[in-house]
């Protein structure tokens, strides 16, 4: 089938209603689910440390599955992998809600993963074939902000689900809406080129054994577990990191994108990336111990402090979009994350006893920074790959995301741990230094690529 320049309207209207659907769904229930962790400990009659694999499970099974599913995409086409996504997520959530074990609910949960990624892999890829070419930032302003704003509400989203229901609903709401999204997602999503490369199983093997053990190591490194354990793993994730590099260097379409990465668009876009979300993971973990330990705010008081920041990327996502089809990524880019890095340090230098307008502003100043970075970094990302290689593009964009997030949350956990007293203005003050570097990132794009 021809592939035309975008869909024509109303039917690119639906299709993106669908991405928004799924994506909001696979981000959302990765930020809740920590909220809800003490209740399932109790009910459960497990312990809290147990319990963090109902976390883990998830996240492990999205970071391990990201590049080989969108490898997949490219060779049996990206809206088979977003229906395989859509139905596993959705089924997946029902066995969430039904389970009475940890063990059935860590199952659940590394099945719900596997449904994300799906999601996650190739929706930006299926946002390049849904607009047409002149307004792929736009599409891509859409897409980072229903990304973003899912992320950073998700726990205000969890706290008032479990103000009125117990947590089993945190999962059973996905059941109608993944329905509804899979009914438009068989009508609107758009055919794609298939590659005819085989899929290779022994890189996706290395894949899952590398990012796993990555961030099985960063996660204990966080949580003060044994150095010789952490060692180990991160050493062997290493080696099968640089065993999967070495397979990859000699395939046409390398399922971990070394072929990309040799485009410097792309390979500065997506440190700018890592290094953004980082500063992000910062603030969104530091922030509530802060208002909730240290000024005594409830979680619905928190999940209100913090609404500011992505409710001003919602706002300015679509509109740097817009102007990231006219121009230079890397300068709106390092605008944004400039902005960024002094909202942060404003954050980190907040009074002793701040108001709620003192919080607000700051916050707000946050959002405008990150969401002017976010939509022209990831529109640069998807357009300086070729065509037939979106669902490589797609899969390192959602990979270096959480990559950033989990190393912001590994930060989080070890300033706290070596100054308890100061651990949130220093790793707000880290957060702010990441932003700084990941703005200068940015504007060497200006120096090495002619846009």
């Amino acid at each position: 089938m021809q592939v035309y320049d975008g869909l024509p309207l109303p039917a690119r209207t639906w299709a993106i209603l669908t991405i928004a659907l799924g994506l909001t769904m696979a981000v959302l229930d990765g930020a809740i689910a920590n909220i809800a962790l003490p209740t399932i400990a109790r009910q459960m009659h497990v312990d809290p440390a147990s319990s963090i694999w109902v976390v883990n499970a998830y996240q492990l099974a999205v970071t391990i599955s990201l590049l080989p599913l969108a490898s997949l995409g490219e060779i049996v086409g990206y809206r088979r992998i977003y229906w395989a996504g859509l139905a596993v997520f959705t089924v997946a959530s029902l066995g969430c809600a039904l389970s009475h074990t940890l063990a059935a609910l860590t199952v659940a949960r590394v099945i719900q993963g596997f449904g994300a990624a799906g999601i996650m892999s190739v929706n930006t890829a299926l946002v390049r074939y849904i607009y047409p070419r002149r307004m792929v930032g736009q599409g891509v302003g859409f897409n980072a902000m229903v990304g973003s704003v899912s992320s950073a509400v998700g726990p205000t989203v969890a706290a008032a689900i479990l103000s009125v229901a117990s947590w089993q609903w945190l999962f059973a709401i996905n059941v109608p809406i993944g329905l509804v999204a899979f009914a438009i997602a068989t009508r609107a999503l758009p055919r794609t080129p298939r590659s005819v490369h085989p899929f290779d199983i022994s890189s996706a093997a290395l894949n899952a054994l590398s990012f796993g053990l990555l961030i099985i190591g960063l996660d204990g490194l966080g949580h003060g577990q044994d150095a010789a354990v952490i060692a180990v793993e991160l050493v062997a994730a290493v080696a099968f990191g640089v065993m999967l590099v070495v397979r990859q260097l000699s395939r046409t379409s390398p399922l971990l994108p070394v072929d990309l990465m040799r485009i410097p668009l792309f390979a500065l876009s997506a440190a700018t990336s890592i290094a953004a979300f980082t500063a992000q993971g910062l603030a969104f973990v530091a922030l509530p111990f802060f208002l909730q330990d240290t000024l005594g705010r409830t979680q619905v008081e928190t999940g209100l402090l913090m609404t500011p920041w992505p409710l001003t990327v919602a706002v300015v996502a679509p509109v740097a979009g817009r102007l990231a089809d006219r121009y230079p990524a890397g300068a709106l880019g390092g605008f944004g994350l400039a902005a960024l890095a002094v909202g942060l340090a404003l954050l980190a230098l907040l009074p002793s006893h701040p108001t709620t307008f003192d919080i607000v502003w700051r916050m707000t100043v946050c959002g405008f920074g990150f969401g002017f970075f976010n939509a022209p970094n990831n529109r640069a990302m998807i357009v300086s790959a070729p065509r037939e290689r979106s669902g490589g593009a797609s899969g390192m964009l959602a990979t270096a995301r959480l990559l950033g997030q989990t190393t912001g949350a590994v930060l989080v956990a070890m300033v706290f741990g070596l100054a308890p007293r100061h651990g949130t203005s220093l790793a707000l003050a880290l957060g702010a230094g990441f932003a700084s570097v990941a703005a200068v990132v940015s504007c060497t794009r200006l120096v090495r690529v002619a846009k």
